[in-house]
């Protein structure tokens, strides 16, 4: 389990007991602030554990749920507009309206830790939505990944998440013509 300092706090009591685990190999520091009881953790599930009120989306999620086979170079995490800037040189931000920062949000299991990113229906809705950002051919892969897994979407939730976004009409005009 990846934890932070906070919580090694309330676990062992205090920075000497916190020390007296790491000596006995029973906790180890990943980096400041982030503890595990595992020697080596994913990076993703520290990024994870280190931003907990942020969800993981675009590239990340793409290729978490095998709809490219671009392994993204840093973690693409959503965040309140009202969110502090995270300055680590391993993530993207990208400042989501807090009213539809958790739909579509679901908790993952990911190298048997629990992370929290956007579902693949809100991600099919993320790819039109920044279309015009990505690269072409980048774009088309994940395209025609999703058409071929058309009939393992929920195209109720696609159609009930649709209108709480900004420019909803050009998102439904690219979802017909493009997708269904």
């Amino acid at each position: 389990m990846t934890i932070l300092y906070k919580q090694c706090l309330e676990k062992y009591g205090s920075d000497y007991q916190i020390q007296q685990e790491i000596l006995a190999g029973r906790l180890f520091k990943l980096e400041k602030g982030v503890y595990s009881e595992k020697k080596y953790e994913s990076a993703m599930v520290v990024v994870s554990v280190k931003y907990p009120k942020a969800v993981f989306t675009m590239d990340s999620a793409f290729y978490h749920y095998n709809l490219t086979d671009t392994i993204p170079e840093k973690y693409h995490l959503a965040t309140a507009k009202s969110t502090r800037q995270i300055r680590d040189s391993r993530v993207v931000q990208k400042f989501e309206n807090s009213g539809t920062l958790y739909l579509g949000a679901e908790n993952v299991e990911f190298d048997g830790e629990t992370i929290v990113m956007y579902n693949r229906e809100r991600m099919l809705l993320e790819l039109l939505r920044n279309k015009n950002k990505l690269p072409f051919d980048y774009y088309k892969e994940i395209l025609g990944n999703y058409r071929r897994i058309l009939y393992e979407l929920d195209t109720q939730l696609i159609q009930d998440y649709l209108p709480q976004f900004p420019k909803s009409n050009m998102i439904s005009q690219a979802l017909q013509l493009e997708v269904f």
